[in-house]
């Protein structure tokens, strides 16, 4: 895959990070996954220096660690770090939806609901799907904040969201047993709306729904994704 056909606007080392990013993000690349510069290069067809520069970006980013003799990888479970990011999201999300909230249209409130009803009919089914759970609970949380005014708000939550997203995916922290007590509070949250509660009402539950959610998964952290650090006595 040649990146220099991608984009004319972009340089080889921003194409290769895009494509890096996104494989990461959508759980192609999962934590301890290698990135053989070598390997990379040959399949986008460029030298060893764009991707080289696009895994540094990575690092810095958080989302590739290098280690000394082995190089580098998908960064692992940091609890500490995914902690800072949910207790940030919370905050982010709730002032987003508080913000978005007078702005919200019932076809808005609607499409939500039906969001919801498929979360409950996931947590009902004998077969539940995590996966198509967290893309249903993404989707019902973007909507809500989707006409929030203030566009640095909705930055800040959504980097924070995709952080918090490809640590979900890679660990399977997201179960059954949140979900059934997560649509209850996605009822609730519609109801605030439509009743035109406070704003800080709305945001107060809000903030504690992704706080539970942060309690929740901190329980269920399998100990293979979890980096050495926070493994240790």
């Amino acid at each position: 895959m040649n990146v220099s056909t991608a984009s004319s606007t972009l340089s080889k080392s921003e194409q290769v990070y895009q494509r890096l990013r996104e494989r990461i993000i959508d759980g192609r690349y999962t934590p301890g996954y290698r990135l053989i510069l070598s390997s990379l290069a040959e399949e986008f067809k460029v030298s060893t220096v764009p991707v080289r520069e696009a895994v540094r970006w990575l690092e810095a980013e958080g989302f590739v660690t290098y280690t000394h003799n082995i190089g580098a990888q998908v960064s692992g479970v940091d609890l500490s770090e995914y902690s800072n990011s949910m207790e940030t999201l919370a905050i982010l999300e709730a002032a987003a939806t508080g913000l978005s909230a007078p702005h919200l249209t019932e076809g808005d409130l609607r499409e939500c609901e039906k969001l919801n009803e498929e979360m409950i009919r996931l947590v009902e089914s004998s077969n539940f799907d995590p996966h198509a759970y967290r893309r249903l609970n993404g989707h019902f949380h973007s909507r809500l904040c989707v006409a929030c005014p203030n566009a640095r708000v909705l930055s800040l939550m959504t980097a924070e969201a995709e952080r918090v997203n490809i640590i979900r995916r890679s660990s399977l922290v997201f179960q059954e047993g949140w979900a059934s007590e997560s649509v209850q509070h996605h009822t609730h949250i519609l109801d605030l709306i439509r009743s035109g509660a406070p704003r800080s009402e709305l945001e107060y539950f809000v903030r504690e729904h992704k706080l539970a959610s942060l309690r929740f998964s901190l329980k269920e952290f399998p100990p293979h994704v979890i980096t050495t650090e926070d493994s240790a006595p």
